[in-house]
């Protein structure tokens, strides 16, 4: 598979993953999770609005579809869709997902080759875990995380600047070192 792997050894280390990816996102970034059941997805969405910001708790919109997070900073929003029980391109288009699409970062569970319409550039991230595990006891399993990015948004800078983010949080051998640092708001000005 081709992109940009990172390993983690647990799911801290894929929120880790995420946090240190929110830096590099903007408002208007689509981010497709594609993965299996149980390849944290979810996680991954936590992670990201910790460095992002936004008010939580995230958990799984499976149910209610889709999820508006706001950004409790001057970040962008986070818009949270899980794409699961939908049927095809119109079931998605009645979402309405582009209004929110400029102004907030989308990300969309279970929506590969579904969502890819509503932006000119998207990020998927394909998550992928063991079949099999040393220790099926161990609550540290492991997944690789592919980052794909796609279109004009992800020119050689974009990427450059995702590959710096990816290699602040792993170590030599590629997997997840530790947590990343959620995105920091500029001092507020004193008052004069």
């Amino acid at each position: 598979m081709s992109g940009l792997p990172v390993r983690t050894r647990d799911a801290e280390g894929t929120r880790t993953v995420a946090r240190a990816l929110a830096g590099v996102l903007r408002a208007g970034d689509l981010l497709v999770l594609d993965g299996p059941l149980g390849a944290g997805k979810t996680t991954f969405t936590q992670g990201l609005g910790a460095g992002l910001g936004v008010r939580g708790p995230i958990a799984s919109p499976t149910f209610v579809i889709e999820r508006v997070h706001p950004n409790l900073g001057e970040g962008p929003d986070l818009v949270h869709v899980d794409a699961y029980r939908l049927g095809g391109e119109g079931e998605i288009d009645d979402l309405d997902l582009e209004a929110d699409l400029d102004l907030a970062v989308t990300v969309v569970e279970w929506g590969r080759d579904r969502v890819e319409h509503l932006a000119e550039s998207v990020l998927l991230v394909v998550l992928d875990r063991p079949d099999r595990v040393e220790d099926p006891e161990d609550p540290g399993e492991p997944r690789t995380l592919h980052l794909i990015p796609s279109g004009p948004r992800w020119d050689e800078a974009a990427i450059d600047h995702l590959e710096t983010a990816l290699a602040a949080v792993t170590g030599p051998d590629g997997a997840v070192t530790g947590p990343a640092p959620t995105r920091e708001e500029p001092p507020a000005e004193e008052s004069r």
